[in-house]
């Protein structure tokens, strides 16, 4: 693995790693409303802050230093590389096409809630 590879994986399991920690700290603290043990738990900074902290910092060692994982992650970007992005002006133009269909069938379907609802009110009176 190269220089650049090693610095996108080691920055990607550790945006992944984050990503996991704060998602367990956002569970505790939804799930302590839930559950009383829980809630006991979430009293002590250690499970509070230092559950997700540990978690997070173990995923991230467990991906890091995983030779079958380096090499996984080494072959995507390997392959991400080879593939031929269309140009800037392709992506605005159909980015501008997609957001003209939203718009467009948002409409249609906004008239159709519309006058079902008009039509369920008059046969409902």
């Amino acid at each position: 693995m190269d220089n650049t590879n090693s610095k996108i994986v080691t920055l990607s399991f550790l945006t992944f790693s984050a990503i996991v920690g704060f998602t367990l700290a956002t569970l505790l603290k939804v799930f302590s409303g839930a559950f009383s043990v829980v809630a006991r738990a979430m009293n002590y900074d250690l499970v509070r802050h230092g559950l997700p902290i540990a978690v997070a910092f173990g995923l991230f060692i467990y991906l890091q230093f995983n030779k079958g994982i380096l090499k996984w992650a080494d072959e995507v970007i390997a392959e991400v590389r080879k593939v031929v992005w269309p140009p800037a002006k392709d992506t605005r133009g159909m980015t501008i096409v997609v957001v003209i269909m939203v718009l467009i069938s948002s409409v249609i379907v906004s008239v159709f809630d519309m006058f079902s609802g008009f039509v369920l009110n008059q046969l409902i009176k």
